[in-house]
């Protein structure tokens, strides 16, 4: 026969569980509301948006990112007075 100990410990494992399992149910639900709401085609064009979105949020970080690396030696022209007449 169990222990007392063994016990909770098996019924705190069987509630994460359950708990991971009701989570895993209510993101299918989502899931499946999503896919009822948006055609096969429009969310094919939103993975893409989302991904294009990445690229360019990665690409703007890598700018940043050598730009630091580099010192910032790479700076905007000053700003030059140009007489009109």
């Amino acid at each position: 026969m169990a222990t007392t100990t063994e016990l909770e410990t098996r019924i705190k494992e069987l509630e994460e569980r359950l708990r991971e399992m009701q989570e895993e149910r209510d993101n299918w639900r989502g899931r499946a509301l999503f896919d009822e709401l948006f055609p096969h085609e429009t969310r094919k064009h939103m993975r893409e948006a989302w991904k294009h979105n990445l690229l360019a949020m990665r690409s703007m970080l890598d700018h940043w990112i050598e730009k630091q690396e580099n010192g910032g030696t790479k700076g905007t022209k000053r700003r030059e007075s140009i007489s009109v007449e």
